[in-house]
């Protein structure tokens, strides 16, 4: 897989976790007065998901700096 390529593949990923993370995060707003444990989890399985995100932009800008200095 040439770095283009993969570099177009972390981009689409990228974009479908964020609006992945948007929807939970949203969710749990709306979610209203339920069961507290249920919330703390669902909180942080999307801080996860943010972390495995900010891994993943990194990689991106690694990917993008390599394509630059060609």
């Amino acid at each position: 897989m040439s770095t283009e390529d993969e570099l177009r593949r972390l981009d689409a990923e990228l974009a479908k976790l964020k609006r992945d993370n948007q929807d939970q995060r949203d969710q749990i707003r709306e979610m209203g007065a339920t069961d507290q444990f249920e919330i703390s989890a669902q909180i942080a399985q999307a801080d996860e998901q943010a972390e495995i995100i900010a891994e993943l932009e990194q990689r991106r800008e690694t990917l993008r700096r390599r394509l630059e200095q060609g």
